[in-house]
């Protein structure tokens, strides 16, 4: 435990406080995430496998999508089953080594997918505007090579934030959130963190608003160019290329620019594991199925799967 000091704390474990301390509030919570969790799994997966199985999805746009999918499913898996054990067993302690493998993790999966979607914004972009060369220009290895990219920079970012948030010595152990989260740690701080924040300014900038320019400058190419095509029927065919992966950026870049961007208040702490809350399960959970509902082709693999196991049975 941690034995406190104005200059040096040592700490082995932290304890988090977690989303509420009532014990009835807490059942709802443990059936609340066990949920969203088990539909984040189940959904990804599916992702994933008809990806895997169907050559029609063989391409670029599902190609980032899959590793969309891995990366929500790597992200829900760094804070769901913790989790579930904290709320389920009572104890809500963890080492000080889980803690900083959880943020490092975390950040870096996060990171990952804000480029990733910065990626699947470009993609868009060369598929509407580029549509006879698309094939050319997103050949296999620029898709490979922008993969690895975007989850090297966001284990790249990790790292470094994540040891200048550890090498602060500590005034106590208790974490109010329900994970090792940068600005939760942060505020167990007895020095002064102002170098602190200003990296955590520099790597939002980095990690979330250099993909979101991108965004935006793809899209405003992409409705440039559907604006000018005649037909009503050809403008909802290119519109709706995009409509998912616009959903989802949306989300995703507005609960995280709130979180780490937006102004602090007295009542901000508990507004960001709402936030965090949202954007480690509920967007996990929600990215497969927005982009299987507004998906024909999609849903239409789907139920040949479902089929498939029908005639076997």
């Amino acid at each position: 435990m941690g034995q406190e000091n104005k200059t040096q704390t040592w700490v082995s474990e932290f304890i988090l406080l977690g989303l509420s301390s009532d014990p009835e509030t807490q059942i709802f919570l443990f059936v609340l995430v066990l949920t969203m969790y088990l539909v984040t799994l189940v959904g990804n997966i599916l992702i994933l496998l008809l990806i895997r199985l169907d050559s029609r999805f063989h391409n670029p746009m599902y190609f980032f999508l899959s590793v969309l999918s891995f990366v929500d499913l790597c992200y829900a898996n760094s804070f769901a089953p913790q989790m579930l054990a904290l709320q389920l067993s009572g104890q809500k302690s963890i080492p000080f080594y889980s803690c900083v493998f959880q943020l490092y993790i975390s950040l870096a999966l996060g990171g990952s997918e804000f480029f990733l979607l910065g990626a699947m914004a470009y993609d868009r972009y060369v598929a509407v505007c580029h549509p006879l060369h698309y094939t050319v220009i997103m050949h296999g290895g620029l898709c490979l090579g922008l993969a690895a990219g975007c989850l090297a920079a966001g284990f790249m970012n990790s790292l470094m934030e994540t040891i200048i948030t550890f090498q602060l010595p500590l005034c106590h152990n208790v974490i109010n959130h329900f994970a090792c989260e940068t600005l939760a740690v942060l505020r167990l701080a007895c020095v002064d963190i102002s170098f602190n924040k200003v990296m955590v300014a520099i790597s939002g900038f980095l990690v979330i608003m250099l993909p979101c320019f991108l965004v935006l400058f793809s899209y405003g190419r992409i409705v440039t160019a559907i604006l000018q095509i005649r037909s009503a029927q050809g403008r909802s065919k290119a519109f709706g290329t995009c409509a998912s992966h616009l959903t989802v950026v949306c989300m995703c870049f507005g609960a995280t620019i709130f979180t780490y961007l937006g102004p602090r208040s007295g009542s901000s702490v508990e507004m960001e594991k709402i936030v965090a809350l949202f954007y480690a399960l509920v967007a996990p959970m929600l990215n497969p199925l927005i982009y299987s509902l507004r998906n024909k082709e999609v849903i239409a693999a789907f139920q040949k799967v479902l089929e498939k196991f029908r005639d076997k049975e």
